[in-house]
This record gives C-alpha cells, structure tokens and sequence, in this order.
C-alpha cells in the first residue's frame, strides 16, 4: 500500500548504469525503461505486500502465540486443515492456495530440474555477482544493516537464500504445499514481520528510502536470485536451449507471485525478467559507505569456509576464485566502489568455460544427460552449501530478528 504521493529521494532521476549485467542486456536489445516504468520504479519503492502485511497486523494484534502455529498448520497443510479458521487467515490461504490459471505445472518441472543441472557455478555467480554487486543498492542495504547482517555474516545469510533456491527447485518444490511452495511463504512472512519491524525505527526515513522490503527490491531480488543463476551459467559457457529459457522465467514468475511481488514485475519471458532486473538495477544502484561495510566481509569471507583439508591454503584459492568472477562481471569502477581489488584476473571463468560448453553439448545430446546433469549438479550445490555452514543446518529466516513477541 503507498504510504506517501512523493517518490522517495534514493529514486535517481535518471537510469544508472547496472552494474554486470548491461553487455547481456545489450545484446538482448534492452534498452533504458520507459518513462512510465521509470516512475513506477520510484513509486514502488512505497509498496510493500498489502494481503501478507494485512494478515501479520492481525496476526500480532490477536498474539503471535496464537497465530503463529495456525500460520504454520495452514501452510503445511492447507487452509482446510483449520476448522472454523479465522476470517483473515482463511482469505490469505485461499487467496494463495488458488493457483493462477497461467500456471503450468510441466513448466514448473523443467525449471526446478534446470536449476539442479545447473550445478554451482550458476549459484557462484548468483553470489559473486548478484549477491555482492547488490551491496551497490544502498538502499537495500540500509535494511540488510537493522536486521544484524553485519554481526550475522554473509554466508549465513547466503546460506539461508541457497537453501531457499534449492527447496524451490526440489522435486515437485513448487507444487502446491511442496518443500518450495513452503518455503516461499515461509520467506514471504519474514519479509512482512521484518518490514514492519524496521520501518517502524525511530531512524527509518521512509522519504527518502521508501519501505522495507518494498516491491522495487523485491521484484531486482527475485530475478536476481532465480534467473541469475542461468544467466551467469550461461556467462560461464553453461548454453540452455529456448525451452530452458521458457522454464525458468515461468518458475521465477510463479515464486515471484507466490512471495508477493506484483504482476508488473514479473516475467513472461527470459528476455522480459533480464530486462526487468536491468531496469530496477538502473534504478536502485546507489552506493555509499554501507556498499563497502558489506562487501568486504563478503569477499573475505571464503577464509572461513568449511573445508575438508588445507583449510588456509583452500580459503586463500576460493577467495581469488571468487573474486576472479566478480571482477569479470562487475568491472574495475565497481569493484573499487565496493572496496576490493580493481582487478583480479578472471582464471576461474576462464577455465570454466571450455569445460561448461563441453557439459552444454553433453547434456543436450548424450541419452540420459539431462538425468545425470541433474544429479551431479545437485550434489554440486549442496556441496557449496556445506561449505558455508558446515555441518549446521541453513534454516531460512534465521538470520532475520525474532519478531514474533514484537509490540
């Protein structure tokens, strides 16, 4: 719900340049947004998600010790699980609970298999370039800062977006009450409880920043999450066929509307949720000083991974190998903005490259590549997890404040 008429003052007056991603969005014919999608931009940054803010006002002024395990019942198991279930939650269940029309369930299937084939290297660059180069939109940052990410660290933080990504692309994730479907309203709750919470701070200034968590940030956070992955994959030589591409943007925009964002920023197509990611990062790239505060712990913090063996020696490797990729993508000028080395030599994507064509070709054309694709590349991205976290478990929203006991 807009709270004021006035675009917040962090909405520039002209498209900036959005770090890492304008060569793919030139080559793909994506111009600068239209002045009627660069004023929505500005306004959006005043909305939120009205039906989940509507149902957490209620659920905190009924008491979150009541309403908080009737939450989690109906998310589980539906909302006719809840016998006599309470007119506000029962409206929110029923209103997720009707998958849209447009949804097509063989589609879904194909994008949570494509994600898994994916492997790690489209999550490295969903990290080393989506995750690190967002520190340059301030404005999120001002959230990241009220929430603890400093004191909690970035690969928990991470972590918890990693496992998300990987129960929305489990098998059957996205079905409905599957292990994504779950999730995705589980992460769709915490961004209302933290919404309220920070915008409520006596040094929250709403006209400058716009709200928490609003549609803007949501809309760069969601692409940047889903369809990164496959833009990076096929940055570092991963090639996916069209049918691949139709896939991936119908699962971002199913999970985008199951989260909360609305209809106006969410794909149709690839083409469409590349150039919507372009737009907001034109949008909300606006450095300062909490750009650095976050990314440098970010960059250094593969020194603290877990690894088997040769601890020091592997973290020194995985922080250049890292590095290499966000250098690559975001150029020297960012690179410098957020504090790092203007330069890495790019090695890591180098070497990729040759080996993920040779991959592409494999899966696309050897019987049975797609299956074993899918089974490698999962044990890939669950081996990356363990590497930030260890043997602890990544439990999404456990970086964010406890909430439920707030007035």
């Amino acid at each position: 719900m807009t709270t004021s008429a006035t675009i917040p003052s962090r909405h520039p007056d002209r498209p900036r340049k959005a770090p890492g991603l304008g060569p793919f969005a030139m080559l793909l014919g994506i111009g600068k947004p239209s002045r009627e999608r660069w004023d929505l931009l500005g306004t959006s940054l005043l909305v939120g998600d009205e039906p989940m803010d509507t149902l957490v006002e209620w659920m905190y002024a009924e008491g979150m010790a009541t309403t908080r395990p009737l939450f989690e019942r109906a998310l589980g198991s539906g909302i006719d699980s809840i016998p006599d279930a309470p007119r506000p939650l029962r409206e929110f269940f029923t209103m997720v609970e009707n998958t849209p029309a447009w949804v097509d369930q063989d589609l879904l299937r194909h994008g949570e298999r494509l994600f898994r084939s994916g492997g790690s290297d489209g999550l490295y660059f969903a990290r080393d370039v989506s995750f690190l180069g967002g520190y340059l939109a301030s404005g999120f940052n001002k959230t990241l800062i009220r929430t603890g990410a400093l004191e909690k660290g970035p690969a928990r933080r991470f972590a918890e977006t990693l496992q998300w990504a990987m129960d929305v692309s489990s098998e059957n994730g996205m079905r409905r009450f599957g292990l994504g479907y779950r999730s995705t309203l589980h992460v769709r709750l915490i961004h209302s409880l933290v919404r309220r919470h920070v915008a409520n701070m006596p040094d929250w200034r709403t006209d400058e920043w716009g709200l928490p968590i609003n549609q803007t940030d949501m809309a760069a956070t969601l692409v940047g999450a889903l369809l990164a992955p496959l833009v990076g994959g096929l940055a570092l030589g991963i090639v996916p066929s069209r049918a691949d591409t139709v896939a991936a943007a119908h699962l971002t925009r199913y999970v985008g509307w199951l989260i909360g964002v609305e209809d106006q920023w969410l794909p149709t197509s690839f083409r469409d949720g590349v150039a919507i990611l372009h737009h907001c990062l034109t949008a909300i790239t606006n450095p300062d000083d909490t750009s650095r505060q976050l990314a440098l712990p970010m960059a250094d913090d593969p020194l603290t991974w877990s690894y088997p063996n040769f601890p020091a020696f592997r973290g020194r490797i995985a922080r250049s190998q890292h590095l290499s990729v966000t250098s690559a993508f975001l150029g020297p000028k960012a690179m410098r903005t957020l504090g790092l080395p203007a330069y890495v030599p790019p090695w890591y994507p180098a070497l990729r490259i040759p080996l993920n064509l040779t991959r592409s070709a494999y899966l696309h054309l050897a019987p049975g590549g797609r299956d074993r694709a899918e089974i490698q590349g999962r044990r890939e991205q669950e081996a990356f997890l363990h590497r930030l976290i260890g043997e602890t478990s990544a439990t999404i929203g456990a970086s964010a404040p406890k909430l439920d006991r707030t007035s």
